[in-house]
């Protein structure tokens, strides 16, 4: 965005259109963020501290858990913040920064979600050289990456923003979020939008389509074991992941890869909590609920309290 910005603060909508709805969903914010703390907090505790939790699938959870805290941070406070407020206003510099790092954030969970389903494939594929394949360096630079490239995606969707704005301020969301953004100018988004439509096919479509080979590769491996109990171990190490995956990557295909024209402003930002919010504090609850070495670790804890 440049100098000639007229507009320099952001008014929120969030709920205001709903005033009956402020308290059932202040409390919902509330106990999701709180859900969200202390579920990936203790998923990055157990992972540190356990030496059986020292592998590379939960290596990619704790960054994955990491992740979600930082993500759910960036917009809940905010959100609970303006449940009450009359006039929730957000200066230019800080809806800026809030959009970045919420498209940086949510763009590493998407190619992190692609990583693990490559670290399935791995160990169910190729079994006894697992450890030889996803050793700690491959796991770190695989991890580096992840993030690496997120942050260069984000600064280019960023660094392509070249928006006017004139005199409209209001944005019907709870947080700057860029489709929003762009709706209020009065400049031609249209460089803008075919950005954001590349970033998409990086960040959403070209990583979703790896996960489905991924998954195809381990079904036609899985169809080849000839034990029950053999065939429900490999698949009980895909449950979860598959779970989060199809939470995440369906709520954010559908705001972001949909044509704009056929958007609905409402439903978007309800969406956009769904995968915003939701999601950190269900991948914590899907993973400890789905994994025996997590519910081993945290009984491991509970008998060291006791």
């Amino acid at each position: 965005m440049n100098n000639a910005t007229a507009v320099l603060e952001f008014l929120l909508i969030g709920i205001s259109n709903y005033p009956e709805w402020r308290i059932p969903f202040f409390m919902l914010v509330l106990i999701t963020y709180l859900s969200t703390l202390f579920g990936n907090g203790l998923i990055i505790i157990l992972i540190h501290f356990d030496p059986h939790l020292h592998t590379p699938m939960y290596f990619f959870l704790s960054n994955l858990s990491f992740l979600d805290l930082c993500y759910g941070t960036v917009s809940m406070p905010q959100a609970l913040l303006h449940c009450f407020s009359t006039h929730p206003y957000l200066s230019y510099p800080r809806c800026l920064t809030q959009m970045s790092v919420s498209f940086f954030l949510a763009t590493a969970e998407c190619l992190l979600l692609a990583v693990m389903a490559y670290d399935r494939v791995v160990a169910i594929s190729n079994p006894l050289r697992y450890s030889m394949v996803m050793n700690g360096p491959v796991c770190v630079w695989l991890a580096a990456t992840s993030w690496g490239a997120s942050l260069v995606l984000t600064a280019m969707v960023t660094l392509s923003l070249h928006l006017h704005f004139c005199g409209t301020n209001v944005i019907n969301h709870f947080v700057c979020e860029i489709l929003s953004l762009l709706k209020l100018s009065c400049s031609d988004t249209s460089f803008n939008e075919l950005m954001i439509l590349i970033t998409g096919i990086f960040t959403l479509m070209l990583p979703f389509g790896f996960i489905l080979l991924s998954y195809v590769q381990i079904a036609t491996v899985v169809l080849k074991i000839h034990s029950v109990q053999g065939m429900l171990k490999a698949l009980s190490t895909c449950g979860s992941h598959l779970t989060v995956v199809t939470i995440f990557y369906g709520a954010a295909i559908s705001t972001y890869m949909k044509p704009q024209s056929k958007s609905s402003p409402d439903l978007d930002k309800f969406i956009s909590v769904f995968y915003g919010a939701l999601t950190p504090m269900l991948n914590p609850l899907i993973y400890s609920l789905r994994n025996k070495d997590v519910k081993e670790a945290i009984r491991k804890v509970m008998v060291k309290r006791e």
